[in-house]
């Protein structure tokens, strides 16, 4: 297809998969549970931390991260005491479990009490580019004692990941699509700075589409496809995953 066809193609599949039924099947509706601005931060953190795999499941695991900070993760966060930590069991989700579970929720405590919070350590140091500050957020949410298991289940773009779970959530808190079902509550980040969440359905169809070369799902191949799809649009470039993904999922192209 010429550019401009496949850009009027693109933009129609985004909008037929950005839509509010697409919540309904996808581990984004486990921050729709909230309203509270660091209710949805922390749940779709958590949430997304855990999405790889089949989405079913990745929503039923997250629902039980959910009940086990009695559906109130940011009071749960801030409040919860060491017993009560050390008291949560049976989360596990491949190979995140409750030894996980326990640090996240201890990190993320550090954060909201000692650095402002999750959209504050995204977007502190806006001279670096946002997957720079991917990097940076993991060395703060590491920075205490911590098993070293748990490090595997942030990426670091610096260290060749697409950090597509990351990425992911990022678009969640920060794109406003006027359709329900991107939250847009962060606002000191730009939605042109996103990348699009990279990972095996978005990468074939990308590359059936012509729009990506490299063979790997890694931190080239994620700068490759964010220069294409910045050219169809460079002030929201990540609506493409809509696209992308239901193209991959719903219609099974490769």
């Amino acid at each position: 297809m010429k550019f401009d066809e496949l850009k009027e193609y693109l933009d129609f599949k985004s909008d037929q998969y950005n839509t509010p039924n697409f919540i309904e099947s996808d581990p984004i509706q486990i921050p729709h549970r909230f309203k509270i601005k660091e209710d949805i931060e922390i749940s779709g953190f958590l949430a997304s931390t855990i999405a790889w795999g089949n989405r079913k499941m990745i929503i039923n695991s997250a629902s039980k991260m959910m009940d086990a900070m009695g559906n109130n993760p940011f009071d749960f966060v801030m409040n919860a005491t060491d017993d009560q930590i050390e008291s949560v069991e049976n989360i596990v989700h491949r190979t995140f479990n409750t030894e996980d579970f326990k640090y996240f929720i201890q990190s993320l405590q550090n954060i909201y009490s000692n650095h402002g919070g999750l959209e504050k350590v995204f977007s502190t140091n806006t001279s670096i580019s946002l997957q720079n500050r991917i990097s940076e957020f993991k060395k703060i949410f590491f920075e205490l004692d911590h098993p070293l298991r748990t490090t595997k289940h942030i990426s670091d773009p610096l260290k060749g990941s697409s950090s597509k779970r990351l990425n992911m959530y990022l678009r969640w808190l920060t794109r406003n699509d006027e359709k329900g079902v991107d939250f847009g509550i962060w606002k000191s980040i730009s939605p042109s700075e996103l990348s699009c969440p990279l990972d095996v359905h978005s990468g074939n169809v990308a590359r059936t589409l012509g729009i990506l070369n490299r063979k790997q799902n890694d931190q080239k191949a994620l700068i490759e496809l964010d220069e294409a799809l910045r050219k169809f649009d460079p002030t929201d470039p990540v609506k493409y995953d809509f696209a992308l993904f239901g193209l991959g999922v719903f219609e099974g192209i490769k």
